[in-house]
């Protein structure tokens, strides 16, 4: 009896190291093709090589359907696009981003980069009319910002995109570079000591920052 038992002991320890080995080299591959679309997205310099970025984390969220990042990635390019994009087609990767956004928040709840991501959206939506989106949009954006500094007060982008939207938002509705200012300092500040959770992890948006707290200065 008692060998039979070490048999099974051991059989059972074999196959847990087995699968153990198949997780860890899965898991590998999948930071591996993380960082290699991350560096595709922090290259991007035009709407075609976002779009390609996108492309690349909307194949990985196919396949690696619990993770939110390669869902969160693939929002955040398509909420770049849209920034892009005139009026007629913001509506388009705005939609885009949305799903990718919803998705994420599916898989991370309460999560302050998320929440991030939902404020630029509906920032973006606000310049297909300024006049009759301002407002409706403008509190969702600001609400979702608000909501992101408070889950997550040591994380420098919902700062940076406080400020960012305050900066361009007309002085006679509260917004301009010495409104934003505070707010990008702020950001400045975190993203010194800011250490994302891991090499996937966000790490976007310094050289935003620095921009237009360098705008703000020459005002």
């Amino acid at each position: 009896m008692k060998s039979i038992f070490n048999m099974k002991t051991k059989t059972l320890i074999s196959a847990f190291i087995f699968m153990s080995a198949i997780s860890f080299s899965q898991n590998k591959k999948y930071i591996a093709s993380m960082k290699k679309y991350i560096t595709l997205f922090d290259s991007a310099k035009t709407g075609p090589e976002l779009v390609a970025a996108a492309k690349c984390f909307e194949k990985m969220a196919a396949t690696e359907t619990k993770e939110w990042l390669p869902n969160y990635y693939a929002g955040l390019c398509y909420v770049f696009i849209a920034f892009e994009k005139d009026e007629r087609e913001i509506d388009t990767y705005a939609d885009k981003a949305e799903k990718y956004i919803d998705k994420a928040d599916s898989l991370s709840k309460n999560n302050a980069e998320i929440y991030v991501l939902k404020s630029m959206c509906s920032t973006s939506r606000i310049m297909v009319d300024p006049m009759s989106r301002g407002f409706g949009f403008g509190k969702m954006a600001y609400d979702f910002s608000q909501t992101a500094m408070t889950l997550d007060p040591t994380n420098p982008r919902p700062f940076a995109n406080k400020g960012q939207g305050t900066f361009y938002t007309p002085e006679s509705f509260g917004g301009g570079p010495a409104k934003a200012k505070p707010h990008l300092e702020k950001a400045a500040a975190l993203y010194k000591t800011f250490k994302p959770q891991s090499e996937i992890h966000p790490n976007w948006g310094k050289k935003m920052c620095d921009d237009l707290l360098k705008k703000c200065n020459e005002d």
